[in-house]
């Protein structure tokens, strides 16, 4: 997968936090070489997180979000400072930029202790280097002039340091497959469907296998039982689309291991076990509890959508219990968890890694089970057991 080709979930994200006017957007441009955001003398020029997905050297593939000023002021500007600091929940390593002529103020104070207490590598840009007053400090800033492109490339160079130095070989699929090995991938081709395309864990697990030298055998649920016979050797791994999972499950013989993409996803980005937890959550519902359906991506509702239409289906039909549903998407979720009693969440293939790993912790912290569509459909299922054998859970 080539750098352009990167997922916006795979990328590393890059936030640029300051007050109105430090220069966050001529940061952004000086480092980008490019008018990626809007430079204007008028305080407040950005009203909304801006999210770009670009190539940054020494970096690679990252995505650069321009925030709102922190010290923005009125009802609106404290929705605006507030969705400042949700960017927070997504951001790997956090750029603050400091008017170097007036230095450190009370909200720039306030955004780095709120990025300490996250732990999220900082670095600290006190712009107008010529301006500058104060003293500063070498571990964590940095004196940049926008204008005059001064320590610009020193900053990025800064920046490359802090990327999280995760664990390189870790895989969706790979490390489960030997060279040779045949991994079959269950995809159904319905209204539903993107045309033309397969959906990126699709397309991410097809990647990671051939990467093990493994070979992947894509077919449509209604050939999935011809193409087993077909394939001269059994399969070491079956994995499948969650909506099908009840029906594929009684295709697949009892020796051959099976799964699913979204399974796949939550273990990929260290979810998988409080996820398999909340789904045993399903038992302990009565009437009247209220479920949250959530989802990390925004697209047209299908009349047999798998979100709002048949997860509050099966949900309801094997508690047998009258439930409130309700629903996010995209980058909405509730700050206040205490109406639900179960959240139930995609796989999170567009969102990324910091970002599922908040929404997981703010259920935690509440004391909300949650879990997601593949695993919840795999209990629904009964096979919930058999998912997760590949992984010796």
């Amino acid at each position: 997968m080539g750098l352009n080709n990167t997922p916006m979930a795979e990328r590393i994200h890059i936030g640029i936090f300051g007050r109105r006017n430090a220069g966050k957007s001529s940061i952004i441009n000086a480092m980008t070489g490019q008018d990626l955001a809007i430079v204007s003398d008028v305080a407040g020029t950005t009203t909304d997180p801006v999210l770009k997905a670009m190539e940054l050297l020494p970096l690679g593939p990252v995505v650069i979000i321009d925030t709102p000023g922190l010290d923005d002021e009125g009802e609106l500007g404290k929705l605006r400072v507030q969705k400042a600091y949700q960017v927070l929940n997504k951001t790997d390593i956090a750029v603050v930029v400091i008017d170097g002529s007036v230095g450190r103020t009370a909200a720039d104070a306030a955004i780095l202790e709120r990025i300490r207490e996250k732990n999220i590598p900082y670095i600290i840009v006190k712009n107008k280097s010529d301006l500058q007053t104060g003293e500063g400090d070498a571990e964590h800033e940095i004196s940049v002039s926008a204008k005059t492109g001064e320590n610009i490339y020193a900053l990025k160079e800064r920046i490359a340091t802090l990327v999280p130095r995760e664990d390189m070989t870790r895989k969706i699929v790979g490390d489960l497959l030997e060279p040779n090995d045949l991994a079959v991938l269950v995809v159904p081709i319905d209204s539903a469907a993107p045309k033309g395309r397969l959906i990126l864990p699709q397309q991410q697990t097809i990647r990671d296998i051939l990467e093990a030298g493994a070979v992947s055998v894509v077919t449509r649920d209604n050939e999935l039982k011809k193409t087993l016979v077909s394939l001269g050797k059994k399969p070491r791994l079956v994995i499948t689309d969650s909506q099908i999972f009840g029906k594929v499950s009684k295709e697949v013989p009892a020796d051959i291991q099976l799964t699913s993409f979204s399974i796949l996803m939550a273990r990929y980005k260290g979810d998988l076990e409080p996820n398999v937890k909340g789904a045993r959550a399903l038992e302990g519902l009565q009437d009247g509890d209220t479920v949250l359906i959530s989802e990390g991506c925004t697209h047209h509702r299908q009349c047999e959508d798998i979100g709002t239409v048949k997860l509050p289906r099966w949900i309801r039909e094997h508690t047998g219990k009258e439930l409130r549903f309700e629903f996010t998407s995209g980058t909405e979720f509730p700050l206040d968890l205490s109406p639900y009693q179960l959240i139930v969440h995609c796989g999170g293939c567009m969102l990324n890694e910091r970002e599922m790993k908040y929404r997981l912790k703010c259920a935690e912290d509440q004391g909300v089970p949650m879990t997601n569509y593949g695993i919840c459909i795999a209990y629904i299922n009964g096979i919930l057991e058999r998912s997760l054998a590949p992984f010796g859970i």
